[in-house]
């Protein structure tokens, strides 16, 4: 079993990545920070967007699951699926990060 870092810490810990990698990064959401649940809102250089959700595999180490399917969506579209997420689990945290040249690396496996 793999040791989990508490949600407000990892947040805090991408924060300081994304500021290392030149990525702007916004919290526009805050949830709970011991254990809350984390999107992850990629605007990617055609303005489209991908959701990655958080997930955690059976071994417990983070992984992540594009919510809004294989391909990139409309901002409306990844705001619509935003907004079901936040009415299913409140304490749900949500990042935005602005990745124009396709540089950002998740911190996990990319589940199907």
């Amino acid at each position: 079993m793999v040791a989990r870092l508490k949600t407000g810490l990892w947040v805090q810990a991408q924060i300081r990545q994304s500021n290392v990698d030149n990525l702007p990064l916004v919290v526009t959401r805050r949830g709970d920070p011991d254990s809350g649940t984390v999107l992850l809102v990629v605007q990617h250089r055609d303005l489209t967007q991908t959701v990655y959700s958080q997930v955690y595999t059976g071994e417990g180490a983070r992984g992540w699951m594009r919510g809004t399917g294989p391909s990139p969506v409309t901002a409306e579209e990844a705001q619509r699926y935003v907004e079901r997420a936040i009415a299913r689990d409140y304490d749900i945290w949500v990042l935005e990060i602005e990745d124009r040249e396709g540089r950002f690396k998740l911190d996990g496996k990319l589940l199907p």
